[in-house]
């Protein structure tokens, strides 16, 4: 991992510049340096601030939280529940495209590269932005949630009106600082099929999301995206 500062847009990097200096954060780029000496990194390291760089701070309208990156090869691509075009699609992604088409009535391509979302406002992030191949899991805890909490505590007190879609308890937890006077939050359980018939379906977090959106004058996200 490189000792430079972060590939991260500008609107983020001033933001943020304190995380980026503190003494967790060189304990996690510590890490991440013996990671990548002695394994595979997913994503690749000029896509791990993919999120950042698609959606600029003062573009995000819509917050969607994933929990780390995918682990298998070629899948990861630093947005969260997205992967690669041409990548079959994980269990989780199939579930929310399902989701989107029972809600809104889209059906989508059998691409799941979300970047189309992040480009209108969306800001897909992970709570840990970085895996070990074929090793769910194996950066939480080195730091990279507490970097994640600035993010969010960032977002909900700098902006107004934004929309926070948390999916199982574990973005539940993560959004807890969230200030709900301020911003539109949407629960439900995970799109994964361990949960999804759970709460999850049915949910319609797309609409509900559009719908805030609109009473609050701010152009809603298409959520379509390009075959």
């Amino acid at each position: 991992m490189s000792e430079v500062s972060p590939k991260i847009h500008s609107s983020w990097l001033h933001r943020l510049q304190m995380e980026f200096e503190s003494p967790y954060f060189k304990e996690l780029k510590d890490f991440l340096k013996i990671e990548s000496d002695n394994f595979t990194i997913y994503p690749k390291e000029d896509e791990i601030y993919n999120a950042f760089n698609q959606t600029p701070f003062d573009n995000v309208k819509v917050i969607i939280i994933g929990q780390d990156p995918y682990h298998g090869e070629s899948q990861a691509n630093g947005l969260s529940f997205s992967v690669k075009k041409g990548v079959k699609l994980p269990p989780s992604l199939k579930n929310i495209y399902k989701e989107i088409e029972s809600d809104i009535g889209i059906k989508l391509p059998q691409s799941g590269d979300l970047t189309a979302w992040t480009k209108q406002g969306v800001l897909l992030l992970n709570a840990t932005l970085t895996v070990r191949a074929q090793s769910p899991g194996s950066h939480q805890k080195k730091g990279w949630e507490k970097f994640t909490d600035a993010v969010i505590q960032k977002l909900s007190d700098e902006k107004e009106n934004l929309a926070f879609i948390l999916w199982g308890k574990y973005a539940q937890d993560k959004g807890v600082s969230i200030d709900s006077n301020k911003h539109f939050i949407i629960k439900s359980a995970h799109p994964s099929p361990f949960a999804a018939r759970k709460g999850f379906f049915g949910s319609k977090p797309f609409s509900k999301t559009n719908e805030f959106l609109k009473s609050k004058n701010i152009i809603p996200i298409d959520w379509s995206l390009e075959v």
